[in-house]
């Protein structure tokens, strides 16, 4: 939980929170900027708020985290707006690739340890199966039958 406090408001907020809760005049004070700059930020795509029923915006701790990020690259940093959305992108990118390869490493897991449990099993787990002892080695000549006489009317 990380606590904000300001002269006029007090919010304890979880840090990873993605509901969208926050009112602009809100999220506007967490990020310390101006609502008509969170807006600006919606119309341009780098913050995406939620809609209220009444079609206001919503904000979530996780939109304001953000919201100082682009503050910083901007003031700090001197990015362009267009340079900071196409660095939000590559972030979002990076982090759903980091979410793949951890699922795809947790199937490979998961295979590795059905492979070992079958490899325990021995070579023949079913009852039903029967090993040969040696493969036959005959060979079968088949000959089709003489068709009888064709049935007469």
């Amino acid at each position: 939980m990380q606590p904000f406090e300001d002269a006029e408001v007090s919010i304890t907020i979880e840090a990873s929170s993605d509901e969208k809760v926050l009112i602009i005049s809100v999220a506007a004070r967490m990020a310390g900027m101006h609502p008509q700059t969170l807006r600006q930020y919606d119309r341009l795509g780098l913050v995406q708020p939620g809609r209220a029923a009444g079609g206001g915006r919503r904000y979530s701790a996780r939109d304001v985290a953000l919201l100082r990020e682009v503050q910083r690259l901007s003031q700090d940093e001197g990015i362009n707006l267009e340079g900071i959305r196409r660095i939000i992108g590559l972030e979002e990118s990076v982090n759903e690739l980091r979410e793949r390869v951890a699922d795809l490493e947790a199937a490979l897991t998961a295979a590795y340890r059905r492979i070992a449990e079958l490899e325990t099993m021995g070579a023949y787990p079913r009852a039903d199966l029967v090993p040969m002892a040696r493969a036959s080695t005959a060979l079968v000549v088949w000959r089709p039958r003489r068709q009888a006489d064709p049935p007469t009317r």
